[in-house]
């Protein structure tokens, strides 16, 4: 974790807001996570998959007055505003794009849920320098998120800006993904990237799109393969490199910093290096799996 409590500005996210009275069932239908549990004082987590269940978009979602904020990758935002208003139908919603008029911040280190006056609790949300502030739901051990006024002055309340990589390098050592840089659009099974752990889905909330096969998958146990984190002896390999144990393929890189990374690995690959003490490699690089806490 950043020894210095600060802010990153995260460019790569926008922020799409629906509003209208039908604004908690429109969504309701349609994605993994419980939109009846937002309020101001807490956020979540959620994906909006395909009708097989496989990954197209993942975001938070916040409330803020009489709308519902959905903090999304900003180079495919216009991409999850069709396949939305695809299923507006009669529901008496708006959707807008609020990226312009927004910025999105994730606030790092030690007093970082201090500083935004939050508590340790995952999706632990209320208001912050005008805008809205929350535990990342994914865990606490992110930090917090941050919805603000485009252009908000954050040194105002003792805070500086540090660069992305404090944030990412936290991310990459939790083995969390960042949306498409590590998860494979319409291909990406949500179990097998960890999303139910980092509370992406409601398990008792009712149908949305792609309910039917995420729950057969976590019933029927049906998950051979896990992304994880890793640590690397050698040059960082390209997002996609093949990992290998032995001469055997058995994974790919995923998105990484300096000697940290993801990787999705075979789970009996994983348990076979454990046993028999076997490095994967990736390109002339040594790979080394670990279980974050």
């Amino acid at each position: 974790m950043a020894e210095t409590t600060g802010y990153v500005v995260l460019e790569q996210r926008g922020v799409l807001a629906v509003t209208g009275e039908d604004r908690v069932a429109f969504l309701q239908g349609l994605v993994s996570n419980d939109m009846q549990a937002v309020t101001p004082e807490r956020a979540v987590y959620s994906l909006f998959l395909t009708p097989q269940g496989k990954y197209l978009h993942d975001f938070m979602v916040a409330a803020e007055g009489d709308a519902l904020l959905l903090e999304v990758e900003a180079a495919r935002r216009d991409d999850l505003l069709k396949r939305l208003r695809m299923y507006k139908l009669r529901s008496k919603i708006a959707l807008e794009d609020r990226t312009a008029e927004r910025m999105v911040v994730a606030l790092v280190g030690p007093d970082a849920l201090a500083r935004a006056g939050l508590p340790a609790e995952p999706g632990a949300a209320g208001a912050f320098a005008g805008g809205v502030a929350f535990t990342d739901p994914r865990t606490a051990d992110l930090g917090a998120r941050a919805i603000l006024p485009a252009g908000t002055d954050l040194a105002a309340l003792g805070l500086g800006r540090l660069p992305f990589e404090a944030w990412d390098s936290r991310r990459l050592e939790l083995g969390i993904p960042d949306g498409s840089r590590d998860l494979e659009v319409e291909k990406a099974i949500p179990l097998e990237n960890n999303l139910d752990v980092f509370n992406a889905i409601s398990w008792d909330k009712g149908c949305y799109m792609g309910q039917e096969l995420t729950a057969r998958t976590r019933y029927r146990a049906l998950i051979k393969k896990k992304l994880v984190p890793v640590t690397l002896d050698g040059p960082l390999p390209a997002p996609g490199t093949p990992v290998r144990l032995g001469d055997q393929e058995v994974g790919e890189m995923r998105s990484g910093l300096q000697n940290r990374a993801l990787a999705m690995l075979r789970l009996e690959d994983l348990d076979r290096a454990a046993k028999e003490q076997i490095a994967f490699q990736s390109g002339d690089t040594m790979v080394t799996p670990h279980t974050p806490s």
